[in-house]
């Protein structure tokens, strides 16, 4: 067991032992502590008061003890790193995840602590050690974040598929069937009902025709039917910022699951293929079919990868890169809530547009290569 997992064992026994509070909500574990603060952003002072809330065994050391520092800002969390020096003089530290102020219009959170309790069980992501008003409590995973071009090295591309293809095999319990249509006529029914109060960004919205928006999902959504597409526990959001490497180790981890849900294959790939670009979505950088022939084969057969049928790699070929359509679509009007709902300095109106203009684009060839695929021309 490495010295993170070692950590995390040990606050939650002391945790068990001593526990202040335990939470009622039936998707936790009940020896995970909870706590009803939530923290502002005015860091590091109500973040140390947190802590002590939820862990007792730090209830009486002095703020001294603790150091706060920033990991990582997304355009949804904020990451923190708090570093404790214990009474027994262990220095010991955790991962504090805020989530960002009305991301709750976008994310499921009971299908997030519900799933977090079984990958962390199957060796996925950071364990929870607590959740509290706007965020969660997290071992510490002592590695760096990878950037989009990292996920094209050919090493780290196989590593990342490999890891996939198990993480898709783990089993959540609850209903199995596929969200990508469901969570997507969701966020079309908020993002088509907006008002902005900034009237240059009215005027932008009121330039977009939900009409065809609609008309291209409802589309989409036929074409993508056709398959026989497998379900699984998807990651539904494996950009690199969601991607950790312990060089040392040559560890990776996948974390941050708030998109999950039960879903297609062909979606998780396709989408991952789509982060390729980063958050400047620089589709010059989508991978090339040989660069996405190396990802599938190493997922489909880890073990031996060039013993993958011909096959079997057009199947998964075709179809993440007719799911990575719906990928543009639903990331789309997810930018146009955040437009809204967001207080995030990024432009998630022009993010809308980067996206849907990107679907338009791929939109022929997509259709043509599923379409002849599926026709079996």
């Amino acid at each position: 067991m490495d010295v993170e997992a070692n950590q995390a064992k040990q606050i939650i026994n002391d945790n068990n032992n001593d526990c202040a509070k335990v939470n009622s909500n039936s998707t936790i574990d009940d020896s995970i502590p909870h706590s009803s603060l939530s923290v502002d952003t005015a860091l590091p002072f109500p973040l140390i008061e947190l802590c002590k809330d939820l862990f007792r065994k730090w209830a009486k050391l002095d703020d001294s003890c603790f150091s706060v520092e920033t990991v990582s800002g997304g355009i949804t969390n904020l990451l923190l790193k708090v570093s404790v020096k214990e009474e027994s003089g262990d220095n010991v530290a955790v991962t504090v995840r805020l989530y960002g102020p009305n991301t709750e219009y976008v994310i499921d959170r009971e299908r997030e602590l519900q799933a977090i309790k079984y990958l962390s069980a199957a060796g996925f992501g950071a364990k929870l050690l607590g959740v509290f008003g706007n965020g969660m409590v997290q071992s510490f995973i002592n590695a760096r974040t990878l950037t989009p071009l990292d996920m094209r090295k050919p090493k780290l591309a196989a590593e990342i598929a490999k890891q996939l293809r198990r993480f898709h095999q783990v089993e959540i319990p609850g209903p199995k069937e596929p969200q990508l249509w469901v969570d997507m006529f969701k966020f079309f029914e908020k993002a088509c009902a907006l008002r902005f109060e900034d009237p240059d960004k009215q005027r932008i919205y009121e330039t977009i025709s939900f009409k065809e928006v609609h008309e291209e999902a409802t589309q989409l959504k036929e074409l993508t039917e056709l398959f026989s597409a497998s379900v699984v526990f998807a990651h539904n959001d494996l950009l690199s910022g969601n991607l950790m490497l312990n060089d040392e180790q040559d560890k990776l981890y996948i974390i941050d699951f708030e998109y999950g849900s039960y879903n297609y294959r062909g979606y998780d790939i396709g989408n991952h293929f789509n982060e390729y670009a980063g958050y400047e979505c620089d589709y010059s950088l989508y991978p090339s079919k040989e660069e996405q022939y190396h990802f599938l084969r190493h997922y489909l057969q880890p073990e031996k990868p060039y013993e993958v049928s011909e096959k079997d790699l057009e199947d998964l070929y075709v179809e993440a890169n007719t799911f990575r359509l719906a990928s543009h679509l639903i990331w789309a009007l997810w930018g146009l809530i955040q437009a809204r709902m967001s207080p995030i300095d990024f432009d998630y109106l022009g993010y809308f547009f980067w996206r849907y203009n990107e679907y338009k684009k791929q939109k022929e060839k997509c259709f043509f290569l599923a379409q002849s695929h599926l026709s079996g021309s």
